[in-house]
């Protein structure tokens, strides 16, 4: 259990550690006791320097302990959606995604690739220095070509994802800016990958607001890298 604690809980339990002592260092009267049994100040700069320097260790350590709370979060995705392929003819498939608590959804497309796109939200300060994730929105899901004269004149397919169980906020906004005042900036980002029979991924947002796809799996793995990819 305890060997499972993160490398932040340590130094915020050191800096507690150290900051209890440095302020009764720094505070405490440190004299004699009177009559009445109470001490009396005294200033013992000696004392009252360690205590400065135990309360600014005792600083140093939370401030480590923040930002390798901030590295973590930063360097965390966020899982979205489970997708799997299952080619039913060339160049037509249908995608099968998997959303947490929310079940299984199958979309039908055409193409050798597959793209998903997203509305997103990024805050600034001081929403960004709390910790406040990016907000997002998925719009659509669809088929593409590797080759872009094919792009041109083959079958399209496109699904609206607006019912996947993420509001769209950046409607919210338009509606009522005063709500979110700390926007920094609204854009789209969008991923793609192959579409590979039997093939398994993960989608995920990134703690700045970037879609991410990995292939969930040795098989996916090894059949991406027969693909070139």
């Amino acid at each position: 259990m305890i060997n499972g604690f993160a490398p932040f809980v340590w130094m915020a339990l050191a800096a507690l550690i150290v900051l209890i002592p440095g302020m009764a260092l720094l505070f405490g009267r440190g004299g004699p006791r009177d009559a009445s049994g109470r001490r009396v100040f005294r200033l013992r700069p000696i004392r009252r320097l360690f205590g400065v320097l135990l309360i600014a260790l005792a600083g140093v350590s939370a401030m480590l302990a923040l930002t390798l709370v901030q590295f973590v979060r930063l360097t965390t995705d966020v899982p979205v959606a489970t997708v799997t392929m299952h080619e039913q003819t060339p160049g037509q498939f249908l995608v099968t995604t998997d959303l947490p608590g929310k079940g299984e959804r199958i979309y039908p497309l055409s193409g050798d690739q597959w793209q998903i796109d997203a509305k997103v939200i990024r805050w600034r300060l001081p929403a960004l220095l709390a910790g406040a994730p990016p907000l997002y929105a998925f719009e659509r899901l669809s088929g593409r070509y590797r080759d872009v004269e094919q792009e041109k004149t083959a079958t399209r397919s496109v699904h609206d994802l607006s019912d996947w169980p993420v509001p769209d906020l950046a409607q919210l906004r338009k509606v009522f800016p005063n709500w979110l005042p700390f926007v920094d900036v609204q854009y789209g980002s969008a991923a793609y990958m192959p579409m590979l029979d039997g093939a398994r991924y993960q989608v995920y947002m990134d703690p700045r607001g970037g879609v991410v796809i990995r292939p969930d799996g040795q098989a996916t793995e090894d059949a991406l890298r027969q693909a070139g990819w």
